[in-house]
């Protein structure tokens, strides 16, 4: 079920009804327990975007079980979700009752050995297999490489990292272990942020479930807003400007320089449309629940820099990067070059997380170069005049755009397909080669062309969303009586649903 789809619209109306009339705590996270594992089911049985727009997958499932027929691809897959759950739940107690430290260490190596094996297995095995044995291949040892038929459980990556958070906070005695069951289960699989976060701290989550939950402190209106924008982005921005970034990316070579830059500034409206949509939405349906989850983005397109990007994107997870493992490989506490190994080993497994893919190590690794750099600037230019200063405010932001457009090239070039034949490439490098000849070298040779609408819509989307960031956009609305609000809210769903595909693309984060 994608937020966007009519049928989940039922699924929460239920969840919600039910939710509030439930008079007691312990009730109410039973419900949304089980009422999360179910959603997280009918992801996996029925896949997100393979049923139908009015029927829930879990009937497919049922009816496959009723009838023998053989079930569907990853049917397993909530095991390991709760498999990691009972474990650290396990770990959490015993780290609190461990009397030694070297206990203590091995309870936390055990949660942060299963919890990475697992990743690792489902989602760098066949890397890894296919790694090694194209190394073989150049050394001239030329063999048959065995392909592992493993899927990836969707979320896996977010889920992880919030069960490692727990396990570790114990550890650094930043938070006591949990004692129910049922809260760390509720924290872990709490259904809005399962599959694409934001990537939830345990400190931050776990005392909102002790405490029961207060209609009256829930900002209806507001939780409305914030659904309705995600909403647009995803159904309305994201999956109309994806046709262009994936015709562009399928055949960049036959692009003219004007499409090219086109192309990849469409891609990098999907993306963020598509992600922070999915996070707006979440964040909206937890509020409604009257559980607050993180903040996940602060218009990232006007930093200033890249380190400001990263205060920006995905704050969920850069923020679990610096403080579970840059911190823990020692931070900036030491050398130059000490701190600046540790920035590069952060962002190299930043991207790695993003997938099993060197496209995406390599685009792990220039974010990492230009962190490295923007400090040496900073250093550099410390002493410089005002004038100077002032116009490189100027350029700022357009050249941290610029950089994370070509960035975005590497992200983008793994999952593109053949003109041809359809089919999935094996490897994104040919692509990546011939976008980046066209936005950096300015080589482009291809004829073809997006329409001058093309150009027109990217102009009035940066106009719409600077507006935003200014906050002119933001306040004006909750000044109305409740009537107009309703009216507005209703005929801006209406507008909206001339814009939405018939059919939706599964959220992008949803690989991870």
């Amino acid at each position: 079920m994608l937020f966007v789809q009519f049928r989940f619209l039922i699924f929460f109306l239920l969840v919600f009804a039910v939710h509030w009339a439930l008079r007691g705590n312990t009730a109410r996270k039973v419900w949304l327990l089980a009422c999360s594992h179910f959603f997280y089911a009918c992801l996996f049985v029925g896949g997100p975007d393979s049923a139908s727009a009015d029927t829930f997958p879990m009937w497919t499932f049922y009816e496959k079980v009723s009838t023998g027929q053989p079930l569907p691809t990853g049917w397993w897959f909530p095991i390991v979700l709760w498999g990691s759950t009972v474990m650290d739940f396990v770990v959490g107690l015993g780290i609190g009752d461990a009397k030694t430290e070297a206990k203590r260490r091995l309870w936390l190596f055990v949660s942060l050995a299963i919890n990475l094996g697992v990743l690792c297995l489902f989602k760098y095995a066949n890397f890894a297999i296919d790694s090694v044995y194209t190394a073989l291949d150049w050394f001239g040892l030329h063999t048959s490489k065995p392909v592992l038929a493993i899927f990836l459980p969707y979320g896996i990556s977010f889920y992880t990292f919030q069960s490692m958070s727990y396990s570790i906070d114990v550890y650094r005695r930043r938070l006591e272990p949990v004692r129910s069951f049922l809260d760390l289960a509720f924290f872990i699989s709490f259904f809005p942020q399962l599959v694409a976060g934001p990537i939830v701290r345990a400190m931050t989550f776990l005392p909102q479930v002790s405490v029961k939950r207060v209609w009256a402190n829930v900002n209806v209106r507001a939780c409305l807003a914030l659904f309705f924008i995600g909403f647009v982005k995803k159904a309305c921005i994201s999956e109309n400007v994806a046709p262009v970034a994936d015709a562009f990316f399928a055949a960049p070579g036959k692009y003219d320089l004007y499409a090219s830059f086109i192309g990849v500034a469409f891609y990098s409206i999907q993306i963020y449309c598509d992600f922070s949509g999915y996070t707006d939405m979440a964040i909206a349906c937890s509020r409604l629940l009257g559980y607050e989850l993180t903040v996940n983005f602060d218009f990232p397109y006007f930093a200033r820099s890249i380190t400001d990007f990263w205060r920006r994107w995905h704050i969920s997870l850069s923020t679990w990067l610096r403080d579970y493992l840059y911190i823990s490989l020692g931070g900036n506490r030491g050398t130059k070059l000490f701190t600046y190994r540790n920035l590069m080993l952060t962002m190299l497994l930043g991207g790695l997380w993003h997938g099993a893919s060197w496209t995406f190590v390599i685009w792990g690794a220039l974010h990492g170069l230009a962190l490295i750099v923007h400090r040496e600037w900073q250093r550099l230019t410390e002493n410089a005049g005002a004038g100077f200063k002032r116009v490189m405010s100027w350029l700022a932001v357009p050249l941290t755009f610029y950089w994370i457009m070509i960035t975005w090239v590497f992200f983008r070039s793994q999952n593109v397909f053949d003109e041809k034949t359809r089919e999935l490439k094996e490897s994104g490098w040919e692509i990546a080669k011939e976008v980046l000849e066209a936005i950096v070298l300015f080589q482009g040779g291809g004829t073809r062309t997006f329409t001058i609408w093309c150009l027109w819509l990217l102009l009035a989307l940066a106009a719409v969303h600077y507006a935003n960031y200014r906050r002119w956009l933001s306040t004006w609305w909750q000044r109305l009586p409740d009537w107009a609000f309703s009216v507005l809210l209703g005929a801006g769903f209406a507008i909206a649903l001339f814009f939405v595909p018939t059919k939706y693309k599964a959220f992008i984060y949803f690989q991870f």
